[in-house]
């Protein structure tokens, strides 16, 4: 059986996307299938894998599985790649809102930026576990690290954090960020739990810095952030409750797209 797939990349953060909305091709016990195919070496290769599923409450359902197979909770840049996705099968119009784990999305396709942008959940809570040390829920689970500059050893110091008693059982993705004194843009590289390992990019991780920042150091809306897989930016307000009408925006390219054959996957 051959099933067709996109694969997606924002900033560098990498998706393979299947259209489920006709028909399941994969189901969530398929996990095996789902790292395999995720696999950089035997597989197409992605950092998640998402399926697009109808919704009658929404333009679409986003589902979200980590690299290693097993479902996740939302994904900021893998929300602006399904987005541009559904765009193209005329799911969603310039403008309009999606589900996924963590509840609605609003999206916008921004064609003239080559941009998408993505509004997340509010963030009613952050909480300082030291000088500068953050701990905050985007969508997903973020520890932030301001340091005056990256480690040398990103895999090694991030698992410190990830193994520790605190966060060994659920699991939290870790960012280290550095502030641009000339610019006051942000520097981060993040690890994410899922793949266990660093990615160029991750969207509820630049958010959560962006959220941290503006806490340690006063940052104003919007927030430039550097990662490695190139620009993403973080507006929001504040409200009484915490920061709310937060927005991701960035690149979403489609890299190409293609069938796999599930016989070969299953030898």
């Amino acid at each position: 059986m051959l099933i067709p797939f996109v694969k997606y990349q924002g900033t560098g953060n990498d998706f393979i996307i299947i259209d489920q909305t006709r028909q399941t091709w994969i189901r969530p016990e398929h996990y095996q299938l789902i790292k395999l195919l995720c696999d950089r070496h035997f597989g197409i290769g992605a950092d998640g894998l998402m399926m697009l599923e109808s919704s009658k409450a929404s333009a679409f359902y986003m589902r979200y599985y980590n690299s290693d197979g097993n479902p996740s909770t939302m994904c900021g840049n893998g929300g602006r790649c399904i987005a541009h996705f559904a765009h193209e099968l005329n799911l969603i119009g310039r403008e309009g809102f999606f589900t996924a784990l963590d509840g609605d999305h609003q999206v916008k396709i921004v064609s003239e930026e080559k941009a998408v942008k993505l509004q997340l959940k509010n963030v009613e809570r952050v909480s300082k576990c030291n000088d500068n040390e953050y701990f905050l829920d985007t969508g997903s689970p973020h520890f932030v690290k301001f340091c005056k500059e990256l480690p040398s050893d990103i895999l090694a110091e991030a698992r410190i954090v990830r193994y520790n008693e605190t966060y060994r059982d659920d699991g939290v993705n870790v960012n280290f960020a550095t502030k641009l004194s000339e610019t006051e843009d942000i520097l981060l590289a993040t690890y994410e739990r899922g793949v266990e390992g660093e990615t160029l990019s991750c969207g509820t991780g630049a958010t959560a810095v962006a959220i941290a920042a503006s806490v340690q150091y006063g940052l104003t809306s919007p927030v430039k952030l550097l990662t490695k897989g190139g620009i993403l930016v973080v507006s929001f307000d504040t409200g009484v409750t915490g920061f709310i009408n937060i927005w991701l925006s960035g690149p979403a390219v489609k890299v190409f797209e293609g069938v796999f054959d599930i016989n070969h996957f299953n030898k």
